[in-house]
């Protein structure tokens, strides 16, 4: 009953604001004020301060507040562990199942080396100069707007 007239009081204050801010021609701002003040109108109006009201009052509702807050840690909770872990069960299942894959034949797609285990011996060449590049069409771009 407070908290209803409170939010009536509120919102016609507001809406009164925003006439004299209407009146100064301010009309954006005062329509701004204007959509500020009907908030609280349409909430008593919706029930919704009623039923805040009830419920701030409820120990019910806030042991149902500390029940969600606690639900929320532990999803929390789980979700950290599980990232530093590096995934979900089944990530961790089919990583482990690839790793025994990869165990059984680590080199079944590696290339063949060749006949020797060692690498034959590169022949010494002299090192092949780069080709000059060619700045020509920059140079005129840059010329061309006086740098």
């Amino acid at each position: 009953m407070i908290a209803e007239t409170v939010c009536s009081a509120v919102a016609a204050a507001g809406l009164g604001i925003a006439a004299i801010t209407a009146y100064r021609k301010r009309f954006l701002t005062a329509a701004r004020i204007a959509a500020y003040s009907l908030v609280p109108l349409g909430l008593v109006m919706t029930g919704v301060v009623e039923w805040l009201a009830n419920t701030a009052f409820s120990p019910t509702a806030w042991a149902g507040f500390g029940v969600l807050g606690l639900a929320w840690a532990m999803f929390m909770t789980t979700r950290a562990v599980e990232r530093r872990r590096g995934g979900t069960r089944k990530e961790r299942r089919a990583a482990r199942a690839a790793a025994r894959r990869e165990a059984v034949a680590p080199t079944a797609s590696a290339p063949s080396l060749g006949l020797g285990t060692r690498p034959a011996a590169q022949p010494a060449t002299a090192p092949r100069a780069q080709p000059a590049e060619d700045f020509s069409d920059i140079e005129a771009i840059l010329k061309k707007h006086g740098i």
